[in-house]
């Protein structure tokens, strides 16, 4: 354990398998560690779609670290993650992207309730995790594992982590170095994620490379609104310009605004028009609505306006239970609806390239949330191709609702990002004289911006893939010339390298061998009964009355041998080691003997 991010060499600087940002990211990691520059936190900053957790999963090579705690907000996040490490799927981001070319790969374990013990994270290289499964005062892993248990600690969304649970296991491990990760490192309550940010890849840079869709915003607001004042209930008529001061100092205007009938379905049609212009300009009727909805009850109404107008429209919110959002999903997933509407359910991690139009009915009060938001129509439909007609994404909202009007939070955004979003949600300078709609395309090759240099390095790289792999690589060249003085044909090479064995890590062996052993106990014990004749409802083998029929009594027994041969109690099998199972495995027969000895000739 701990050799493999110290011994073994990535594939990253110049790697065309890889992402400008996860390059960069990963470099600007390296220049810190070789700076002699001993903060123990730093943070890197990606917008959705640039590639987060393959940076996560290469990380650790800069480090040359032994073993890594991975942290994520929830469990989707952390599965997500772990599939990223996981050498048995066939889409591990190293083998996908050719970080290392063959195995040893780094060991990785979940932390998952009861299924994983001290074992599995003793013999494993990369711990994968959602920050549930470490909290509460007496938790078995964060109490019982040596402070220097990780020698590095990677948040992924960690805006979350200036929360007290988040602290907890920074303390828990005060030796190991922490590297947080963030599309948007201020969280919804204006705290600015931990550790000094020393890479953020701007949205407007992104765009240009393809790697999310370029964002239009389209503002509404008629040039006077109706509305009733809650304290009288009299009936007002104000302008555009009281319109917009209503909505950065009155709460109840701004809720007004979004709930309001008249304001609901003006955002509707224009969601709705939105989509059905991108679908005819792309030729693809899989582009949806996103709607953010304020409430529970307020779900029920957005989706009832889309209903209303011919769309397939649902809803997923906490209040339901997870059968329902999960089939609501798959109907995504499956194409079978146009429009979902959620509370902040469909947030980090929720991945959906064809949600194309987001369709503001709820309040920010901050610009954080409100990116996160944004993020789930960013995702590209055709990668590294900025120019595509189906990347496009567009927002709809309200300029009474005055979703973004705090921008003091976006401080830590590099600046690239400040202008773009400042061009996507102006907060003044908005003429609705000729038109209750204004459609507003950021600039991203403004003044100021960062030059397309980037573009070099891909060109550079497109060209390396060109060129024939024998003129470039003497030792591959070398290579081949035995295989083929061997007679081996390019066939037959391929068909060995495509039948190569599907690695299996250690932890999901020990998992797979636990419930084995379950169901081998069960299986013996139904074959002794029948060799004897012996019905296993019944009550006969009960000697000590305490109620237990024939089949109960020999598992117990087994169980009891089993438990007594590797020193565990009733109850601990999810702590059995891939040692102690073997162990069980070896000696398996001559204990069923023993219970059979003890019970039928006692």
């Amino acid at each position: 354990m701990g050799e493999i991010f110290q011994t073994r060499r990535p594939a990253i600087t110049g790697n065309p398998h890889l992402r400008t940002p996860q390059i960069e990211a990963y470099e600007s990691i390296c220049e810190f560690l070789d700076g002699d520059n001993f903060e123990r936190e730093i943070g890197v900053v990606l917008p959705v779609g640039c590639g987060k957790s393959g940076v996560i999963t290469i990380t650790p090579f800069a480090f040359r670290a032994n073993r890594v705690l991975v942290v994520a907000p929830g469990i989707n996040i952390a599965e997500q993650l772990g599939n990223d490490f996981d050498p048995s799927n066939p889409d591990m981001f190293y083998k996908k992207c050719w970080i290392l070319d063959s195995a040893p790969y780094p060991e990785p374990v979940p932390i998952r309730g009861t299924s994983t013990n001290r074992a599995d994270l003793e013999d494993a290289e990369v711990v994968i995790t959602n920050i549930q499964q470490l909290q509460r005062e007496n938790n078995r892993w964060r109490g019982t594992l040596p402070q220097d248990f990780f020698d590095l600690i990677l948040f992924d969304e960690a805006h979350h982590n200036v929360a007290a649970s988040w602290e907890a296991l920074r303390q828990a491990f005060p030796e190991a170095r922490v590297v947080n990760y963030s599309a948007t490192p201020v969280r919804a309550d204006g705290q600015l994620m931990a550790g000094r940010i020393i890479y953020s890849y701007p949205v407007a840079r992104a765009i240009q490379e393809g790697y999310v869709k370029r964002l239009k915003a389209l503002v509404l607001n008629p040039t006077t609104l109706r509305y009733v004042r809650r304290e009288d209930e009299r009936e007002v008529e104000v302008d555009l310009e009281e319109v917009k001061r209503l909505g950065e100092v009155d709460a109840s205007f701004r809720r007004s605004i979004v709930t309001s009938q008249e304001t609901l379905n003006t955002i509707v049609d224009a969601s709705i028009r939105a989509l059905l212009n991108l679908r005819r300009e792309t030729t693809d009727q899989r582009h949806k609505i996103i709607a953010s909805a304020l409430n529970y009850e307020h779900c029920i109404q957005v989706v009832q306006a889309y209903r209303a107008r011919g769309l397939r429209a649902e809803y997923v919110h906490s209040r339901e239970d997870s059968i329902t959002n999960q089939r609501i999903l798959q109907q995504l997933h499956n194409h079978e609806i146009d429009v979902i509407v959620q509370v902040r359910k469909l947030g980090e991690g929720f991945d959906h390239p064809y949600l194309s139009v987001a369709a503001v009915f709820s309040i920010f009060r901050e610009l954080a949330p409100f990116v996160q938001f944004v993020g789930r129509i960013m995702r590209v439909i055709e990668r590294d191709n900025p120019n595509s007609t189906l990347n496009q994404g567009i927002v709809v909202f309200h300029s009474g609702a005055n979703i973004a009007r705090v921008w003091s939070d976006f401080q830590a955004f590099s600046q690239a990002d400040q202008d773009y979003f400042d061009q996507l949600l102006p907060l003044e300078g908005l003429d609705f004289n000729d038109a209750n709609e204004i459609l507003l395309e950021p600039d991203i090759n403004a003044p100021g911006r960062r030059a397309r240099a980037v573009e070099i390095r891909q060109q550079n790289q497109v060209l390396v893939e060109e060129i024939p792999l024998l003129d470039n690589d003497e030792e591959a060249r070398r290579a081949f010339e035995i295989l083929r003085s061997r007679g081996f044909t390019p066939d037959e090479y391929r068909r060995a390298y495509e039948h190569e064995p599907i690695a299996a890590p250690r932890f999901r062996e020990r998992q797979a061998a636990r419930r084995a052993l379950s169901d081998r106990v069960q299986n013996v014990t139904g074959q002794i009964l029948a060799r004897r004749n012996i019905n296993p409802q019944g009550r006969s083998l009960d000697t000590r009355r305490i109620g237990h029929n024939n089949f109960q009594v020999v598992k117990a027994a087994i169980d009891r041998k089993i438990n007594g041969l590797v020193g565990h109690g009733t109850g601990e099998r999810s702590e059995f080691s891939r040692a102690e199972l073997d162990s069980i495995d070896r000696e398996f027969e001559r204990l069923v003997l023993e219970v059979e000895e003890e019970i039928f000739n006692a």
